[in-house]
């Protein structure tokens, strides 16, 4: 039998693009797609796939998010993260939500198709230099790793858009109304929303609201 595999990708064009790549194996079968974290979710119940690939942004609830909610509710499925950056921040925080691999959007077709096999071979895969973040994290000396929860204001700063939208975000606003309002795209909202959350170490709307009231950010 096949591998199944779930695509959870908000562009459409970018899931066509992979699952012509992925079928190109034989060995492999994508039985879902998603456009959204909510959606994915959904799907992992509904089809059982072996392997979900996730892009890390994406609407209603990101992909980071979607893998630790995944984790939470005890389905052990192995996601890997797609995306175009290869932040320290980023492959830290997937590991943390339970991810089993991080490949950046750029890789080539083999690296792609390696990155799969290892994954569903019961192995972790990590892009490229990535492996480099993981070393200098593991051998930092204990008290000084990375952790995703700011303790003190002085360790959150955010830029002046940040500041721009963090009010509107808290006043119960979707990522589509502030982009309205701003004249901004919704992708741009989206990756400010994001950065604030991994700044501020919170994972929904709810805590953000409490960590900015305790750091008086506003």
């Amino acid at each position: 039998m096949p591998t199944k595999i779930l695509l959870a990708d908000d562009h459409a064009l970018v899931r066509d693009g992979i699952r012509r790549l992925l079928e190109d194996d034989a060995d492999l079968e994508v039985v879902g797609e998603a456009n959204d974290g909510e959606e994915m979710l959904q799907l992992i119940r509904d089809v059982k796939p072996d392997l979900a690939i996730v892009d890390i942004r994406m609407p209603k609830l990101n992909g980071i998010d979607a893998v630790r909610k995944l984790r939470r509710d005890g389905d052990p499925t192995p996601c890997l993260m797609l995306s175009m950056h290869d932040s320290e921040e980023y492959v830290l925080q997937s590991i943390d939500a339970g991810a089993f691999g991080y490949l950046l959007k750029d890789a080539s077709r083999e690296e792609f198709l390696r990155a799969v096999h290892t994954i569903v071979g019961g192995d972790r895969y990590f892009s490229g230099d990535l492996s480099n973040i993981l070393i200098r994290q593991l051998t930092k000396p204990e008290g000084s790793r990375n952790t995703p929860v700011a303790t003190a204001q002085e360790d959150v700063v955010l830029t002046r858009r940040e500041r721009q939208i963090l009010p509107i975000i808290l006043q119960g606003a979707t990522n589509q109304e502030i982009a309205d309002q701003l004249e901004l795209s919704r992708r741009t909202v989206e990756t400010h929303r994001f950065n604030m959350m991994k700044k501020l170490g919170v994972s929904n709307s709810s805590e953000l609201n409490r960590r900015v009231r305790e750091l008086g950010l506003l």
